[in-house]
């Protein structure tokens, strides 16, 4: 019987921080896959220089997309893309904020075109990205836009928990109206069939938090989980859909109240992450549901004073490869 080996586009992220560094690394070993990696060559070799690591570089135009060869530890398939300015480690130039996103675009559209079965990406700096006059609030939004795909679902998973997001990256101000009944619809409705065809889980159960202290106290402390979350989930529940809550985000992520739980949904950002990582950071992986494609990456951020310096760990990108490798086998194109 043959093995499925998955193709991986793997984008390094910015050029000034550590997602070459930890790419360089991680690629040091055996992982069973046909591997990319996006980015420039004359930046690879330098921070694989800088790092003391012994790697081969193999250089492979967009036409050899169908003949990427299984990845060999210490052999780097790159398809070359070029900075705009040479690169200093740690220190953030606006000018590239370009290259970063011709990355991502050249990658995301070779796994649109079928040449790749998943992408998986290392950090950007969303803050970069802006200063170059550039509208970006995240690889989730940007992959969104670029596969026209209305909405996404951003999902943090490790062994323990998986955590997704009702609302990505907004200030706290915007997100109460951001929750609309067909947001929060389109959002569970999402959470609900990629968990079941891209992560194999047959009837998940899903706990939601409410968006208020104490889930709005019966309406003392806000109306939202009255006049939208409730009736939502009520809908939902009539489709046959598992659906805990609204519960108190406060209680949400006990051990009892995650019994039998296969992932929660939180309102917003920091309602849900901070208590995945607190418990899991470096161990988990960012899961963009709802895309054409499969799209992993790392729990973390681009730690610009670790570049180049050899100390960055590469745990949470082996996890989100690993992770892209298992949901492509469960659904293959």
């Amino acid at each position: 019987m043959s093995i499925f080996i998955p193709r991986l586009a793997i984008t390094t992220g910015e050029p000034a921080a550590i997602g070459p560094d930890i790419v360089l690394q991680l690629l040091q070993k055996d992982i069973l896959a046909h591997i990319a990696v996006f980015a420039d060559i004359e930046l690879l070799k330098q921070r694989a220089k800088q790092l003391n690591l012994n790697l081969q570089f193999n250089i492979l135009s967009s036409s050899e997309y169908r003949q990427i060869p299984l990845h060999k530890a210490g052999h780097l398939n790159v398809i070359p893309i070029s900075l705009t300015k040479t690169v200093t480690c740690g220190q953030l130039n606006s000018v590239n904020s370009s290259y970063v996103l011709k990355m991502l675009e050249n990658a995301c559209q070779a796994c649109l075109e079928g040449y790749f079965d998943a992408l998986v990406t290392a950090p950007v700096h969303k803050g970069i990205i802006n200063d170059a006059g550039i509208v970006f609030s995240g690889h989730t939004e940007f992959l969104a836009k670029q596969t026209n795909t209305q909405q996404v679902v951003m999902m943090l998973a490790s062994p323990e928990l998986r955590v997704a997001l009702a609302t990505t990256h907004l200030p706290l101000s915007q997100v109460s109206q951001a929750i609309t009944a067909t947001h929060l619809e389109n959002t569970i409705t999402i959470l609900h069939n990629e968990l079941k065809n891209k992560l194999g889980l047959k009837n998940p159960s899903i706990s939601v938090c409410g968006l208020n202290p104490h889930a709005g106290e019966g309406g003392h402390l806000g109306t939202e989980e009255i006049l939208t979350i409730t009736p939502v989930l009520n809908k939902l529940r009539h489709r046959g859909m598992r659906l805990i809550g609204p519960i108190s985000a406060d209680s949400a992520f006990t051990k009892k109240s995650l019994t039998n739980i296969d992932v929660v949904l939180a309102m917003y950002h920091d309602q849900g992450l901070p208590v995945l990582k607190q418990h899991n950071f470096g161990k988990s992986v960012n899961i963009t549901l709802g895309l054409p494609i499969i799209r992993t990456s790392v729990d973390h951020g681009t730690a610009l004073e670790l570049a180049g310096t050899g100390k960055a760990t590469s745990t949470s990108l082996f996890y989100a490869i690993q992770t892209a490798s298992e949901m492509v086998k469960l659904c293959p194109k």
